[in-house]
């Protein structure tokens, strides 16, 4: 792998870190209390929480220092509350890696009114990130990660939010890769917004990893796609070395707006490039969640 992980101690660092409980996000979580790094598991289930806990400390040892803050970040109210609590406990933050992510197994509207995949995968990283800034702002050269995917590619972005929300046109594949385009076109607008802030902003590919993306609620059609894809997926403890780099390594310190594959900066798509798509969505997410960034 590019770059070099070890020289940076997080010693005295804040990191948040979302989908904490298992995958991408448990490694991603431990790597960074490794690096001395006070790491807050933002998780929605309480048993796996606690566990994820427990293994960390297993891990590293009693010095790890973790928080578990429970938050299911399906709806934009939590995601305030979530802020909220963050807010009360830390002067700052230093790192926050947006990896919670989900590929619903059917079509489902959150109470509040949003297709459960575009909620999650975008609209919370959305909220998340700029209710957090003024705490990042505090940070010396805070950091942003965001869990992107490769199927980026069979996205697009439905601006319509009654597009979006209508079942008889419902792909759970679709909606998903729709969440991942919206994950870096999010991050690039972003990255021109903290342009002289001194926070960064990054978004990657982790690989096809083996993860439990898939549930019992899922499509036969997606169960069979995961299961021939299943013999080339890498684990989560190699899909979460790009993440682990970018909140963790000097060499990417000042590097911002970009998209890593393999703790590489690669050139996306130019549909994930357009910026007025970019300036768009940031628009009807500002509308959709109600916060003005």
């Amino acid at each position: 792998m590019a770059g070099s992980l070890a020289p940076l101690t997080l010693r005295d660092k804040t990191a948040i870190v979302t989908g904490a409980s298992s995958g991408l996000g448990l490694v991603t979580a431990r790597e960074l209390a490794r690096r001395g790094a006070r790491v807050a598991l933002v998780c929605r289930n309480p048993d796996k929480a606690e566990q994820a806990r427990a293994y960390i400390e297993q891990v590293i040892g009693p010095e790890a220092k973790l928080d578990i803050l429970l938050c299911d970040l399906s709806l934009i109210a939590n995601v305030r509350a979530l802020a909220d609590d963050i807010k009360s406990r830390y002067d700052k933050v230093d790192i926050l890696v947006n990896n919670a992510g989900i590929m619903p197994g059917q079509f489902t509207l959150t109470s509040e009114g949003h297709e459960l995949s575009w909620a999650t995968n975008h609209l919370a990283p959305f909220a998340l990130t700029n209710l957090l800034l003024p705490l990042m702002l505090e940070a010396k050269q805070a950091r942003i990660i965001t869990v992107a995917s490769d199927t980026y590619r069979l996205g697009q972005i439905e601006f319509s939010q009654e597009a979006r929300n209508a079942p008889d046109k419902y792909s759970s594949l679709t909606a998903y890769c729709d969440s991942k385009l919206a994950n870096i076109l999010f991050t690039n607008e972003l990255s021109h917004r903290l342009e002289l802030t001194g926070i960064t902003a990054n978004c990657l590919h982790p690989g096809m990893v083996n993860t439990g993306l898939i549930n019992p609620n899922s499509s036969l059609l997606m169960k069979a796609l995961w299961w021939i894809a299943k013999p080339f997926m890498i684990s989560p403890e190699r899909g979460a070395r790009t993440s682990i780099y970018l909140a963790a390594s000097p060499d990417v310190a000042s590097i911002s707006g970009k998209y890593f594959k393999g703790s590489k900066v690669t050139t996306p798509s130019a549909a994930a490039q357009n910026r007025l798509d970019a300036t768009r969505l940031w628009r009807i997410s500002e509308e959709e969640t109600g916060i003005s960034a």
